[in-house]
């Protein structure tokens, strides 16, 4: 859809890098348009997993995660909308961090719907994402209006003790055992957690009731209806917000969705079918219901957050699928593209930090855990992974 297209501006974040003394490498492949937690939807083709070529990498910021795992970079970006992020991190065995919604500036990235709207560093330790963090936060002079003005931005590298004393860990209940959990990865998670009681944590279960199913379906209206009235309709940036309205880069979406519609994946055009049936036969008022229902499913996390330092449970319920072959149905492509975000996409609707890490292998594999805070203390989430990691990765 954007083929051709040469942006005259940096977003925030690379201008960031560049001052803080990156290298900008490349861009890495991404998904369609960001809408599938699989990795097969690129208009380049599939992204390979880094450790078994047949198999997915996940989505969609599937390029930058495959680049970390075979050690192509040190250091990559992200998006995350649904998960897009912490999936990919999960399935290529490196550490993606989904920051608090709105620590991160989004300018000059191409949104999906700013309420769910996220971006964030990769990298293959959690000191890397740290640093990283510490370079991409901090407010952006009004030109994202997802952000707040009072934002700070701590030393987050400085926190990364390995001494978790004191600190409560709950292991979300309703994040294991779903539908496609598969026993070996809720295994490894829970045994994962469990090791963090040699770092002085206490380790507890917590139950979120409101986690799953009805996480996913909360979040479900404001992606397909907020993306297509956000990047289909609105081509690209919508209206109704203040900040910085990138115009080349809307006519460049609207060029392609005019000239080049039927280049759009499977998974899109299924999701616009859907959210363009749904706007005409009801409005927006299952979007709204959603928005509405969101804050019931913050104040839920809210809660058990009083309680505990973090919440843990797996990024993905199951390992890495298989790459699809020559002749899947359409069927079977969305519902391979569609199925990874249930314990994920709930907290692109609520906003709290989310970082996923390997809690190990199985059946050759990576198995991601993921770790989500309170709002604004990313620095916890940080400090705990980064305590998992160096346990991880003690020698006995």
């Amino acid at each position: 859809i954007m083929e051709g297209y040469i942006p005259e501006f940096d977003a925030t974040i690379v201008t960031r890098i560049l001052d803080a003394g990156g290298i900008i490498k490349g861009k890495s492949v991404c998904e369609d348009l960001c809408m599938s937690g699989n990795s097969f939807t690129s208009c380049t083709g599939p992204v390979l997993n880094a450790h078994d070529s047949s198999r997915s990498s996940s989505g969609s910021s599937s390029g930058s995660a495959t680049l970390l795992a075979l050690n192509e970079v040190d250091l990559a970006i992200g998006g995350d909308q649904g998960g897009s992020i912490r999936l990919p991190a999960a399935w290529s065995g490196v550490v993606g961090h989904k920051p608090t919604y709105g620590l991160v500036p989004y300018t000059g990235i191409v949104p999906m719907n700013i309420t769910v709207d996220h971006v964030g560093p990769m990298a293959r330790t959690v000191e890397d994402v740290a640093l990283m963090l510490e370079v991409l936060a901090g407010y952006d002079d009004g030109l994202d209006p997802r952000q707040a003005p009072n934002l700070t931005v701590p030393e987050y590298t400085s926190q990364l003790t390995g001494d978790l004393s004191g600190m409560k860990v709950g292991l979300l209940t309703e994040g294991f055992g779903q539908e496609l959990s598969e026993d070996d990865v809720d295994d490894m998670v829970r045994d994962a957690a469990h090791k963090l009681t040699s770092a002085g944590a206490t380790v507890e279960e917590v139950s979120i009731p409101i986690h799953y199913p009805d996480g996913t379906h909360i979040w479900a209206p404001m992606s397909i209806d907020g993306t297509t009235e956000t990047v289909v309709r609105g081509k690209g940036f919508g209206v109704g917000w203040k900040g910085f309205y990138p115009t080349s880069m809307v006519d460049a979406i609207t060029r392609g969705l005019k000239s080049r519609p039927n280049d759009m994946s499977v998974t899109i055009k299924l999701l616009v079918l859907i959210a363009e049936y749904v706007h005409e036969n009801y409005g927006n008022r299952y979007y709204g219901k959603g928005q509405n229902l969101g804050r019931t499913l913050t104040n839920a996390y809210n809660e058990a957050l009083s309680r505990y330092d973090v919440l843990v449970l797996p990024t993905i319920p199951y390992k890495a699928l298989k790459l699809p072959s020559e002749g899947t149905s359409i069927s079977e492509l969305c519902r391979m593209a569609l199925t990874q975000v249930s314990n994920a996409c709930p907290f692109n609707v609520t906003g709290h930090p989310a970082l996923s890490i390997n809690a190990g292998f199985s059946q050759g594999l990576p198995v991601g855990m993921m770790i989500v805070g309170r709002h604004f203390d990313d620095a916890t989430v940080l400090k705990v992974a980064h305590a998992f990691e160096r346990i991880r990765d003690s020698k006995p």
